[in-house]
């Protein structure tokens, strides 16, 4: 799958957000090196801290369905990713992350570049 055809899967996917408070509805698709593709939301809580972003959702999809770091190869997302969810992209090993910025260009970065100095245990 090209990197356009997963970024229009994150959009398309965007819709199904639970964002009642921000309004603001991202999705992600995470595409595994074994071409399936894992999908998330963000979802919301008035409780704001607990939210979960889009990001975070379709990791824990591919991690439920067996993956582990370096298993999975890209993601898309139709917004830039947050610091937290820079550490996990980092984490899992992708390759790539295709998002787009707040003026709506669509950009592929490596996780390290999007987060330098990145944080390892």
């Amino acid at each position: 799958m090209d990197d356009r055809a997963l970024y229009e899967q994150a959009l398309a996917i965007a819709g199904q957000a639970y964002a009642p408070y921000s309004k603001f509805h991202v999705g992600a698709a995470v595409l595994a090196r074994d071409g399936r593709v894992f999908l998330g939301v963000n979802v919301e809580n008035a409780a704001y801290p607990l939210g979960v972003c889009a990001e975070k959702t379709a990791l824990t999809r591919a991690v439920t369905d067996g993956c582990h770091p370096g298993d999975l190869e890209a993601i898309a997302i139709n917004a830039s990713p947050c610091g937290g969810c820079r550490q996990w992209l980092y984490e899992f090993g992708l390759d790539r992350v295709i998002y787009a910025r707040a003026n709506g260009e669509v950009v592929t970065m490596t996780p390290a570049g999007l987060l330098p100095d990145t944080f390892e245990l």
